[in-house]
Formats: structure tokens, C-alpha cells, sequence
């Protein structure tokens, strides 16, 4: 059993789980920590690509009522019809988008330095969205009544969610945040911090299930060829896998349920902080040669 390949997948797995539903990049931070780490080759990203799936089944776990219920009452009930639809709705753009311009992305904006850069500008979008929420409330006499009919992800119309999904489409760029694109752009367009976030945690699920799906179909030839070139075999990798995936799972649970309440009673600007300081030292290690990133 290779030990440090354990612990890669540990570090991966607490990355991945910490960030995944946070506004501040899960795809960009395990581009980062893998370079770091020297596990960004082919292997590195077969592995990111199966642990993101433990950080869905956290989602799934918090929310297995509801799941349930919208996939009981799919052909008779309204209010279940009408979430799956706004589900499919918000997931199109994206997936529509990656499949013309995915690999053209990848290949020139898969790198330390890009992500640095997107997590500056991201950070500093949150901060005017913030603003200009704060903005919008004092000019409100009733905020909570008179700002909008949306109080719950059950009373989003399929035009909301064509918003969001319009909005998740930033995601394609990495170090912008899936999430942070669906909560901060939810907000843009007029919905409360709290449903923005949690349609934010349902949407996760189809476009990462799927992404992960087609992620592993390209990768596949990695995964059938462990140990044939004398390198990392399914011996040790299969450990680490399994590892990684429970350590994402369990720590993107503890993170959803911490965001839940968080959300509650704060705004975003915390993490627009993060992302401007981390992105900040990311280039200036760079500048200074401190760090090797690879390019």
C-alpha cells in the first residue's frame, strides 16, 4: 500500500469535499493542490473526476427526502413536475456550452495562473453583487415581503432557472465556481441569498453525475492501464480512491450543513476575501519563482 498516495488522496478528498459548494472553486483549488502535489497527470485527474461524485452523494444524503418525494410524485404531483423541469432547465446551457467549447477551455485555461486570475475577478464580482444587494434592501421599507415572491426553491419558475442555468455557465471557466456562478448569479437576478443556495445544491447533482459520467468515458483508457506501465497499479490506486471519495463525502457533508446555516445570517463577502488573497499569492509565488507552476 503506497502511503503517500494515501495521503494525496486524503488531501484531494478534503479539498474537493471543502470546496465543492462553496463560491470559491472546487475544480480550481484541486488544479492548484495537484500541481502542488505532482498529481495532475492523467491518473490525477481520473481520481478529482471520481471523488467529485462522493461530494454529490453528500448532497443526495442531505436532501434523500426530498429526492424521494420529487421522484414519487414525478407523474402526479405539480409541484414535483415543476422542479425536475426547472432542474433540466438550469442544466441545458451548461451542457450545451461544454460540449462546444469544453475542450477548447481545457486546453488553455487549465492552469495554475488562470484559475489565480479567476479567482481574483470572481472575488471581486462578489463584492459588487454584495453591494449591490445591501443597495437594493435599504431602498426596500419591507425587504423580506416586497423584494420578491420567491421565498423557496418550490416557488422558482422555469424562467428563474433559466437565469441560474445561464449564470452556471461562467463554471466552464475554472477557478470561477460552479456554485459561487449559480448563488451569486441567482442573487444578480432578484432571488433571496437562501433559495439561491439551495437550488445551487440541487443543481449540482445532474451536472456533476453527468460530467463525472463523461469525464470517466474519456478516461477510461487510464483506468484500464494502471499497473501495465510499471506505475501506480490498482493495488495502491484502488486504497486511494476509495479513500479520497470518503474523505470528500464526509466533508462535504459537514460543509453543506455548515453553509446552510451560514447563509442564514451572513453574505458572501468572506469568501470574496479568500478568493482575492489566495489568488493574489498564487501569482505572486509565481512571480517570484517561490513555486513552479506548471503552465
Amino acid at each position: 500500500m503506497d502511503i503517500y498516495l494515501l495521503l494525496k488522496a486524503v488531501i484531494l478528498g478534503l479539498v474537493e469535499g471543502f470546496t465543492e459548494f462553496l463560491p470559491i472553486s472546487s475544480t480550481g483549488h484541486l488544479i492548484l493542490v495537484g500541481d502542488l502535489l505532482d498529481f495532475n497527470d492523467e491518473k490525477g485527474k481520473a481520481f478529482e473526476v471520481i471523488i467529485q461524485f462522493g461530494a454529490i452523494l453528500a448532497v443526495c444524503w442531505e436532501y434523500r427526502q426530498r429526492l424521494v418525494s420529487v421522484l414519487y410524485g414525478l407523474f402526479t404531483r405539480r409541484l414535483s413536475q415543476r422542479f425536475a423541469v426547472n432542474v433540466i432547465v438550469a442544466t441545458i446551457p451548461a451542457i450545451v456550452l461544454a460540449v462546444l467549447f469544453g475542450k477548447y477551455i481545457k486546453s488553455v485555461l487549465f492552469s495554475p495562473i488562470s484559475v489565480a486570475t479567476a479567482f481574483i475577478v470572481g472575488g471581486l464580482i462578489i463584492f459588487w453583487v454584495e453591494s449591490r444587494q445591501k443597495k437594493m434592501l435599504a431602498q426596500l421599507s419591507d425587504p423580506v415581503l416586497t423584494r420578491t415572491s420567491i421565498q423557496s426553491v418550490d416557488d422558482l419558475r422555469w424562467q428563474d432557472a433559466l437565469k441560474i442555468g445561464l449564470a452556471q455557465c461562467a463554471a466552464l471557466i475554472p477557478g470561477t465556481s460552479r456554485s459561487g456562478a449559480t448563488i451569486i448569479g441567482g442573487m444578480l437576478f432578484g432571488l433571496p441569498r437562501h433559495v439561491a443556495t439551495e437550488f445551487s445544491f440541487f443543481l449540482a447533482v445532474p451536472v456533476i453525475t453527468g460530467a463525472t459520467l463523461y469525464e470517466l468515458l474519456k478516461l477510461r483508457h487510464v483506468l484500464g492501464a494502471l499497473g501495465n506501465d510499471g506505475g501506480t497499479s490498482w493495488a495502491s490506486f484502488g486504497p486511494a480512491l476509495g479513500m479520497g471519495f470518503a474523505v470528500s463525502f464526509v466533508s462535504a457533508f459537514v460543509c453543506i450543513r455548515w453553509l446552510i446555516r451560514y447563509v442564514a445570517t451572513h453574505d458572501f463577502t468572506l469568501f470574496a476575501w479568500y478568493r482575492i488573497v489566495f489568488g493574489l499569492i498564487v501569482l505572486f509565488t509565481a512571480w517570484t519563482g517561490v513555486v513552479q507552476w506548471s503552465h
